[in-house]
């Protein structure tokens, strides 16, 4: 189903700097039957269409002097706050089919990784399609059950694409696999001997408490050196 976003034409030389500040996004539309037109989109709708639409939907674009049905072909965002600062759109030729790349959504429960403690490995996370624009998946969803072990794989002819939509991909293309769980190393740490540490603290305590030898034989000289002189 197509979604209708609201556009204005756009003078090329118009400031897009001062235009975002009023919370429009420049955009322009083109195809190879249709002639590059600049265009101005409100932000929130745009944003809200994006997410709606993807680009794999058709999105009508209506305004004054427009109508037209496209898709979302390219964006720039925003590096720090990733808000849409421009858009492009593509207009498609009525009858005839297109290709696009479509995102994929996995789901289900593998075997290989509830029963093995394997690890999914997403090989590709969309897959280009072919189909008339009103055939046009949103995703496409890849049954990870068929993953019984750790040979199993999912190429791109396992999926079951929806009905008027083609693969634009090889067949045996692989989308997914399991990977075997890693070992672990244990660190093996060696046991601490006590009776060999409370050894070593004894003699320690020991050699400090013993008296130097120049001190014994020194201090009976000087008590008896102090006794004459008082006499």
């Amino acid at each position: 189903m197509a979604i209708i976003l609201k556009v204005e034409k756009r003078d090329k030389k118009t400031d897009t700097v001062a235009l975002r500040k009023t919370g429009r996004i420049p955009a322009v539309f083109y195809g190879k039957r249709e002639p590059s037109t600049a265009i101005s989109i409100n932000a929130l709708d745009f944003a809200k269409t994006y997410k709606k639409a993807g680009e794999s939907t058709v999105v009508i674009l209506s305004g004054p002097d427009i109508e037209v049905e496209s898709l979302i072909h390219d964006m720039d965002l925003h590096p720090v706050t990733g808000k849409p600062l421009h858009a492009d759109f593509y207009v498609f030729e009525k009858g005839k089919k297109i290709k696009v790349d479509v995102p994929l959504e996995f789901v289900g429960i593998a075997p290989a990784i509830k029963e093995l403690g394997g690890t999914l490995v997403k090989v590709l996370y969309d897959i280009e399609i072919e189909a008339y624009p009103k055939d046009l998946p949103h995703r496409v969803e890849v049954d990870i059950s068929k993953l019984i072990d750790f040979k199993s794989v999912i190429s791109a002819k396992d999926i079951k694409l929806p009905h008027g939509v083609e693969l634009a991909i090889g067949g045996d293309d692989i989308i997914a696999s399991v990977s075997e769980p890693k070992e672990e190393i244990e660190e093996v740490v060696a046991p601490v001997d006590l009776s060999a540490i409370e050894v070593e603290k004894k003699g320690k305590e020991a050699k400090e408490g013993e008296t130097g030898v120049g001190e014994t034989a020194e201090t009976p000289k000087t008590e008896k050196a102090e006794k004459k002189d008082k006499k």
